[in-house]
């Protein structure tokens, strides 16, 4: 890796003299595999000593893509078989089973004075036991300031709460705990896939069904990016968070993690945040609209669901307010996805990125229990709860809601409760418009399992109505329905009664 001698007899500059300076090593390695470093290293002697003792070699440390790092031997014992041939000391408890890979690593990377400078580190997919996050947090070798722990392995989660809920303790000692975000409750970033129109099954034969031929993966690619192209056009921003995105995380967490979250507020962000509506308020539970409701108070939840830069489709703000990159405080903003390669800090997970380069949009996140009976879950238009209530029944029972649009239409539906607000049937109530066909537009209900709680707009679109027998069908999830007959009246073969 000597100089290299141009024609004029001046050396030219050598990889070793660019990754010497910061500012390249700095934007270079976080693009190169812990694989790709070690075998960059392992080329010459002034690269071994860049690599081993620059700061910014392993400041952003995946090991998400590192073989060791997995746990060959999964699960422990199932069903009393022999699960490993090796003996084992009998003390080794079933986490210290689990964390072994990754202890193993970070043990070799403290020999080599290299673990300290590990700032993000990314554990996704990995076997990542709690009494491993707990030496990540506590340990004074660790320096850690944003961690990645989706989809994580053997993490025992109630012990995870324990742990960063006596991380954050009023008495804990000044400057800790140096970890400032943690991504725990998203999906990961997934590498991409082969065609999945060159894939073949186990005859050497490529799939013939319908669903796998080549024009409809086409079409369903397509579809699929031009639904995010919307998004991202109307949203200004290609994070999710702040898109009509609906359902943010995979799973709806428990109402244990919102309380650790709010024990966390303002000391450890996460890739999520508490919700904010007016029903998570205790002062609002005894006056206003919930005085007197026992049923209006609602635990703190984790927001799941992100509502777009809009707001309420009536007044395009809500109660509590929309969030603000650069004025809201930290604990009402979550971490965006992907993780920030070239900054550890808050900040940078936090900013979303406009495609103008213009201020970034504002932030509507709620809980589904803040949108039942309000939040169409097809084109994610919703109203809040100035502008829209729905009934007791329609909150708590799905099956009792009745068709709004015909409550309108008939004799006696609209009732006038003061001078602006009115209510309509068995839906609820909501202010008084100039028009009364506007209350078309207001309220949701579940016409078809498969499209979820739509509103008026959307049954119009794919809700139709059999002209033989007259019932409802959705044309997109019956299969065997057309345009203008549901399933039941389209199938043209014999049909057999099966009494069991």
């Amino acid at each position: 890796m000597g100089p290299l001698v141009t024609g004029e007899g001046l050396p030219s500059t050598t990889l070793a003299d660019l990754l010497s300076n910061t500012l390249v090593l700095r934007q270079t390695a976080p693009y190169l595999p812990v694989a790709s470093l070690y075998a960059l290293a392992a080329t010459s002697k002034s690269l071994r000593h860049i690599v081993y003792t620059a700061p910014e070699s392993f400041r952003h440390l995946d090991l998400s893509t590192v073989k060791s790092a997995f746990v060959k031997y999964v699960p422990l014992d199932s069903g009393g078989i022999s699960w490993r041939s090796e003996r084992m000391d009998e003390s080794l408890t079933e986490d210290e089973f689990y964390s072994g890979p990754l202890r193993g690593i970070f043990s070799k990377l403290q020999r080599r004075h290299l673990l300290h400078h590990v700032h993000t580190l990314v554990l996704d997919g990995l076997s990542v036991p709690a009494d491993l996050v707990q030496d990540i947090i506590s340990e004074d070798r660790f320096n850690v300031r944003i961690l990645s722990l989706r989809e994580a392995q053997n993490l025992n989660e109630r012990k995870l709460m324990q742990v960063l809920r006596y991380a954050v303790r009023p008495s804990r000692p000044a400057g800790t705990p140096k970890i400032k975000g943690i991504y725990l409750f998203g999906p990961r970033e997934r590498a991409p896939v082969e065609d999945p129109w060159s894939r073949k099954n186990s005859s050497g034969t490529a799939s013939t069904g319908v669903t796998r031929r080549r024009g409809a993966q086409i079409g369903a690619q397509w579809n699929h990016k031009s639904s995010d192209a919307l998004n991202t056009a109307l949203a200004r921003t290609e994070d999710r968070w702040y898109q009509c995105s609906g359902r943010m995380l995979p799973r709806k967490p428990s109402l244990e993690w919102a309380e650790t979250l709010q024990a966390c507020d303002g000391i450890i962000a996460f890739d999520a945040v508490l919700c904010r509506g007016p029903r998570h308020n205790p002062e609002n539970a005894t006056s206003g609209n919930g005085a007197g409701r026992t049923d209006f108070y609602l635990r703190p939840a984790i927001a799941t669901v992100a509502l777009g830069p809009s707001g309420c489709d009536t007044c395009h703000s809500s109660p509590e307010g929309p969030a603000q990159f650069g004025h809201s405080s930290v604990s009402e903003l979550p971490l965006l996805s992907p993780i920030p390669l070239h900054a550890s800090t808050i900040r940078a997970a936090q900013m979303p990125h406009t495609i103008d380069g213009s201020r970034p949009p504002p932030l509507f996140v709620r809980c589904e229990d803040c949108l039942k009976g309000r939040w169409c879950e097809r084109c994610h238009k919703w109203w809040d709860e100035k502008c829209y209530t729905p009934s007791t029944v329609a909150q708590r029972t799905e099956l009792q809601q009745t068709e709004f649009i015909e409550t309108v239409q008939s004799t006696g539906g609209i009732e006038v409760v003061t001078k602006n607000i009115i209510k309509v049937g068995d839906w609820g109530v909501c202010e008084k418009p100039a028009d009364t066909s506007d209350f078309q537009t207001i309220g949701v209900r579940r016409d078809c399992f498969g499209c979820g709680h739509t509103c008026i707009s959307c049954k119009e679109i794919f809700i139709r109505r059999c002209e033989k027998c007259g019932n409802e069908y959705c044309h997109e999830d019956n299969d065997a329905s057309s345009l203008t007959r549901c399933d039941w009246c389209n199938y043209t073969s014999r049909r057999t009664v099966e009494m069991y």
